[in-house]
């Protein structure tokens, strides 16, 4: 790893079956975020096609992700954003990691799907997420659901992950019978105030979340730090916010408290993740 790598999440909300416009929008943001000098831009979960699976599943992302391809080269900013992808007679919530000259790094089905909505209208992934280097720091992707899992956050950190980006799509739901809404003890906003913080803590890693915007969504967009410190947090409103995502903070939090060398409970999933990195030991 060598510097900083300034990150920029768009918390906004995408209009549902509007592409052209959403990707007007995220060309724009883009534009933005690469003036105040992110090296990278995560956007929120099905930003593109707008956030209703019930409404876009039918439609593939191909082109979409083409578009996409293209405000990356043409801003000189890598980009993260969700789309539909179609596979066959399968249908999956998938993230792309696109460099700055456009080129597509890596894909991500998402694993965890939440609610009936999209168990109804996706499949689920079945592979864990790549680890990419980039600009001296390796990058893998979640989206939504997935960073509420511990094991998911654990297994891409013991792969190697450093920087986990998240586009993810979480409904509010306050716990206040006041806002409309049944009255639930489990409020949304939990998720990016204190479990995104803690997934960042506890493997040692940068975690850059990137929700929808108010008010059916909870907002409080997140980039938090190996410490569990949130570098940047949103509202509910439409809003872009940035982050290092400095190396040497890294170096410093896992001297600390370097949780993932001392771990001895193994998953199925980490016991992979950790094989894979094992190197080989070539002729003997």
């Amino acid at each position: 790893m060598t510097g900083p790598l300034r990150v920029a999440v768009l918390q906004s909300t995408g209009l549902v079956n509007a592409p052209q416009q959403n990707l007007r929008h995220v060309a724009a943001r883009a534009q933005e975020a690469r003036r105040l000098g992110a090296d990278i831009l995560v956007t929120s979960e099905l930003f593109i096609s707008g956030y209703a699976p019930s409404l876009v599943h039918g439609q593939d992302g191909a082109a979409q992700r083409v578009r996409l391809a293209d405000i990356a080269a043409s801003t000189g900013l890598a980009l993260v954003a969700s789309t539909v992808e179609h596979d066959g007679g399968n249908h999956y919530i998938s993230a792309s990691f696109f460099g700055p000259d456009g080129t597509e790094l890596t894909r991500y089905r998402k694993q965890h799907l939440f609610g009936p909505a999209e168990r109804q209208a996706f499949e689920a992934g079945q592979a864990p997420p790549a680890v990419v280097p980039f600009g001296g720091v390796n990058v893998a992707l979640g989206i939504c659901f997935d960073i509420e899992f511990p094991e998911f956050a654990r297994a891409a950190a013991v792969a190697g992950a450093e920087l986990l980006c998240i586009p993810t799509a979480v409904p509010l739901r306050s716990g206040d019978p006041g806002d409309g809404g049944e009255d639930h003890p489990f409020d949304t906003r939990l998720i990016p105030s204190m479990v995104v913080p803690t997934r960042a803590l506890e493997n040692q890693m940068f975690v850059a979340y990137a929700n929808h915007s108010g008010p059916h969504f909870a907002g409080l967009s997140t980039i938090a730090d190996p410490y569990g410190r949130r570098l940047a947090a949103a509202a509910d409103e439409d809003q872009l916010i940035l982050a290092d995502v400095d190396p040497s903070v890294l170096r410093r939090a896992r001297r600390d408290t370097d949780y993932l060398s001392h771990l001895t409970i193994r998953t199925p999933a980490t016991a992979s993740a950790r094989t894979a990195r094992l190197p080989s030991k070539g002729p003997q």
